[in-house]
């Protein structure tokens, strides 16, 4: 039995793994498809001016940008999710960060990845890195087979990705203690406070204050 086999390396998505915000791409996606309309741009734009003054939360903003999907058919989305991965995401890996995840792959420790985005979108980066885990916000579908626009249950942003990650350790029966975390910014603390080592990457202001403080390894893209 590998002794590393209860030992694992959670990764944060947007600017963690990937160098930008995948929701920005996401959103180009969706304008270079035409199928995203201007009051949505305007609203999300709105949204980023209140957030990035830190007056509206992670989870709200995330909730603000779900509304999108109200009404409409997930398998639509699903379709294109390959092409959206290969064409705008796969780019946008972090060099730095891929060598931390070979590096695990290596040593037989679990790759997780945990991020606030949707589970339709990440999956192809979860096969392509051959992850063994997904940890992400789910689309709530109706009856009718149409999305609500509302996640199903959590939104995996701030304390939620360190319910999502308790739960996980214990269905897997992981060393919390002996495992790894990445994230970028403030709200990630939950997580990477979770494990016995953590790492920020290209860390927000304060996330890099907390991590000079706390002695955490901090890693750059490259």
């Amino acid at each position: 039995m590998n002794p590393n086999s209860h030992i694992a390396a959670f990764f944060d998505f947007d600017e963690t793994l990937l160098d930008v915000e995948s929701g920005r791409l996401g959103i180009q996606w969706l304008r270079d498809r035409r199928i995203v309309p201007f009051g949505y741009i305007l609203k999300i734009l709105v949204a980023n001016f209140f957030y990035q003054r830190r007056l509206l939360s992670d989870e709200r903003m995330v909730k603000i940008m779900l509304t999108f999907y109200r009404k409409k058919r997930l398998a639509d989305f699903q379709k294109g999710a390959d092409n959206f991965y290969k064409t705008y995401l796969k780019p946008h890996l972090a060099p730095g960060i891929l060598t931390r995840v070979h590096f695990h792959k290596k040593e037989g420790h679990l790759l997780v990845l945990i991020s606030g985005s949707v589970r339709y979108l990440l999956e192809p980066v979860v096969k392509d890195l051959e992850f063994d885990h997904l940890l992400c916000t789910d689309l709530e579908v109706d009856k009718n087979g149409l999305m609500t626009g509302k996640p199903e249950d959590l939104v995996c942003v701030d304390h939620n990705k360190k319910v999502m990650t308790l739960k996980l350790a214990q269905q897997l029966e992981l060393d919390l203690q002996k495992s790894y975390a990445y994230g970028n910014h403030h709200s990630d603390l939950p997580l990477l406070e979770t494990v016995g080592n953590p790492h920020v990457v290209e860390p927000n202001s304060i996330l890099e204050k907390i991590a000079h403080q706390r002695s955490w390894p901090v890693l750059g893209y490259r």
